[in-house]
């Protein structure tokens, strides 16, 4: 059994003239609905790391609050270690299983960290609570309204994870930390993943995705554009080749199938190449003038913007100035 499972997932959101919402949402006319997903089907496994991408507003908190049935689906099922998202009392069960840190934590300001971790611990458990203060130390004798928001966060971290779930659901998990329990975060979660934990993994942030996920799904306008491991991801990007020559650099790339975005500038030639590998290697090898070469993986936000590019700023001219408007 998956650990989540969606068919045909579809939230639409009344009129976008009553409420208007983030231009990537995708209104379907001027007084029609406004999606926030559209068909999503996936599947995660149990153990797996998934990452969910997309920028903000292309509709990833929406299907991580259909999923804990906080709103209820337009169409398609989901469910969640088992149970179906729209039966009340089997979500109820399975929710007691699963750990949850949503983008934004709506914490009481006058208490303090240790009474809200004891209040959480009396509804869900505290198993791993002090393992986890260990690793993620918030000031839990000040009050959480004083907390920064790297304070906040790691408060969020301990109470998704303190009652030792079966399935954790993460949005936007490490915004606010400091670059150290970035670190820490994802080693964590990492072994908790290794140990059986399933990770579904929102985020815009491609780096981190890189580091932890085994799949990626990415989310645009509200639809899937892909599902795949993060390894053919970074190959349907091609390769980043940067040469520089002792004397003119003119014939490095020139009449080579797979390359495009050529830059010469000076003795440097720099260029994205998609075409088979010993291909390129081969082309290099009849270049005798190679002083410096460098071949490597395109960053996870050149492949990202392949899904998010000229047509996404195409829709933000379209939609962008009548949500200002309605607002």
């Amino acid at each position: 059994m998956a650990a989540i499972r969606t068919e045909g997932l579809t939230k639409r959101y009344g009129s976008c003239r009553r409420f208007p919402l983030p231009w990537r949402e995708q209104p379907k006319g001027e007084d029609g609905p406004v999606v926030g997903i559209e068909d999503v089907s996936l599947t995660v496994e149990k153990g797996e790391i998934f990452g969910y991408l997309g920028p903000n507003g292309a509709g990833k908190t929406t299907t991580i609050r259909t999923l804990l049935g906080v709103i209820s689906p337009s169409a398609g099922d989901a469910e969640v270690l088992g149970a179906d998202v729209t039966d009340p009392a089997a979500l109820r069960g399975a929710k007691a299983r699963i750990g949850f840190l949503p983008s934004v934590m709506g914490f009481p300001e006058d208490v303090t960290g240790r009474r809200y971790l004891d209040h959480q611990a009396r509804i869900l458990g505290d198993e791993r609570r002090e393992e986890l203060l260990e690793l993620f130390d918030p000031p839990l004798d000040r009050e959480i309204g004083e907390y920064s928001t790297g304070n906040r966060r790691m408060l969020g971290i301990v109470r998704a994870f303190m009652h030792d779930p079966d399935l954790v659901i993460l949005d936007e998990p490490t915004a606010g930390l400091d670059p150290l329990k970035q670190s820490h975060f994802n080693a964590f979660v990492r072994e908790e993943a290794a140990s059986g934990t399933t990770v579904f993994f929102s985020s815009h942030v491609l780096g981190e995705v890189r580091q932890v996920c085994d799949r990626v799904g990415i989310l645009r306008g509200g639809r899937l554009a892909t599902v795949e491991p993060v390894d053919e991801l970074l190959d349907r990007g091609g390769k980043r080749v940067r040469v520089r020559t002792r004397g003119d650099p003119g014939a490095v790339g020139v009449g080579l199938e797979g390359v495009v975005e050529r830059t010469v500038h000076d003795r440097e030639v720099q260029f994205t190449y998609g075409g088979e590998y010993q291909r390129l290697l081969d082309h290099l090898a009849g270049i005798d003038a190679i002083e410096d070469l460098e071949i490597a993986e395109p960053p996870l936000e050149d492949v990202f913007l392949h899904f998010y590019g000229e047509e996404t700023e195409t829709e933000h001219a379209t939609t962008l100035p009548d949500t200002e408007a309605d607002a």
